[in-house]
């Protein structure tokens, strides 16, 4: 190849920020010309490579963005253990229907059966799936609204929450809401109704969510939006982290692992 245009080649590829094409480039030329492949050929490979790595650069800044504290994966989540769990479910929320059905899905059970785990398995496989995820709990939320709200930003920051094809809010009902914070929960359920999923983590029967919110007409109100369309799924079982600890040592550390 003359020396000029491998150069211009390599110089224009890097300015057209096709990374990928030119950093495989030489060495796929050359066997890829040992084994006759046509010229479309060559062409239609290196622009698969580029296409999948911007793909997988996206995906990892997404996860990157998304507030999981540790990424977990529903491929582990041991399901011999909570038995109440209707696999079927899980798998056809795993075919991420429910976000393009707008659809919202509450976990509730004890705390340690799965819920967290199943909701961080369900960010991650709706990153991959091409979504827009993000990933809080309640009650860091909540003070991130109440900050906006003090500093004249509430729009914006509702507007955010907002924005993302799936919200996933872990641990209501750890925390009790005052009027305010209660008002702000609203506010991001009524936003987000009807327009995009979201995805709830609870340790309260919908009965209690009444003394949560501070006010039994607004939990209603809250619940009707959340309900209206989605899915339940209820685990009833005992705290993986409680079975560990009765766990031997060694046990402990031979068992599965990031069951939360």
């Amino acid at each position: 190849m003359d020396s000029l245009v491998h150069e211009r080649v390599h110089s224009n590829l890097a300015t057209l920020k096709l990374d990928t094409v030119e950093s495989i480039l030489d060495s796929y030329l050359e066997s890829a010309l040992s084994e006759g492949k046509s010229a479309i050929e060559i062409l239609d490979y290196l622009m698969v490579q580029e296409i999948n790595a911007r793909k997988a650069s996206i995906i990892e800044y997404r996860l990157m963005l998304s507030g999981i504290s540790a990424r977990k994966n529903l491929d582990d989540f041991d399901f011999t253990f909570q038995p109440s769990i209707d696999q079927n479910v899980i798998r056809d929320l795993r075919s991420l229907r429910f976000i393009h059905n707008c659809e919202n899905v509450v976990l509730l059970g004890p705390a340690g059966v799965g819920k967290t785990h199943i909701a961080i398995g369900l960010t991650v496989d709706a990153i991959n799936g091409g979504f827009s995820a993000y990933f809080t709990t309640a009650n860091a939320m909540i003070e991130k609204l109440k900050m906006a709200s003090n500093r004249d930003r509430l729009d914006r920051c509702l507007a955010g929450y907002a924005r993302y094809n799936l919200l996933v809010v872990d641990e209501i009902g750890y925390l009790p809401l005052d009027r305010k914070a209660a008002n702000l929960f609203f506010q991001v359920v009524s936003q987000r109704y009807e327009k995009n999923p979201t995805v709830f983590t609870s340790n309260k029967a919908f009965g209690d969510w009444g003394e949560i919110l501070s006010d039994s007409v607004l939990a209603s109100a809250v619940l009707d939006r959340i309900l209206h369309h989605g899915t339940v799924v209820n685990i009833k079982g005992e705290s993986y982290r409680l079975k560990k600890r009765r766990m031997s040592p060694q046990q402990s550390s031979a068992g599965g692992q990031g069951k939360v």
